[in-house]
């Protein structure tokens, strides 16, 4: 006749074993939190920074000479602070330089139908994250008086 003592030989290490496997579950699981709460954490840092160089560019066209003409000389896509501003962009954003699908874009319109000359202005900012395959932007909009 087997006594107890012979048959649970094992039984604690069993148990010891199954303890590491389901700790190291759980461990595994904060880490992969972890590792999401990063990517989103970078993910809004640069939507931030998107929005800060857009609202950038926008309080120069503020202190600026505000007539169409200049706006669009000036700031459109292309003309000269629009070009030094871009610089700025690539420096701050992910996936700018060199690729010209995620250059920042700028659109100057005049409001038709207004009594005081304004112009509306869009900028769109684009970056694309390391190893992120998605492009995204910010779009802000603002009107000049």
């Amino acid at each position: 006749m087997k006594t107890a003592n012979t048959t649970q030989r094992g039984a604690i290490l069993l148990e010891a074993m199954i303890s590491i496997l389901i700790f190291s579950l759980g461990i595994l699981a904060v880490v992969g939190l972890q590792a999401g709460a990063i990517k989103l954490s970078s993910d809004a840092k640069y939507r931030s920074d998107a929005s800060l160089l857009a609202n950038q560019i926008i309080g120069q066209m503020w202190v600026s000479d505000r007539t169409q003409a200049t706006l669009q000389t000036d700031f459109q896509t292309g003309g000269a602070s629009y070009n030094l501003w871009v610089v700025d962009v690539a420096k701050a954003l992910p996936g700018v330089s060199g690729i010209a699908l995620n250059q920042p874009t700028i659109a100057v319109a005049p409001n038709a139908g207004t009594t005081i000359p304004s112009s509306t202005v869009t900028v769109t900012v684009y970056w694309q994250g390391p190893k992120d395959p998605a492009r995204h932007q910010a779009i802000v909009i603002a009107q000049i008086i």
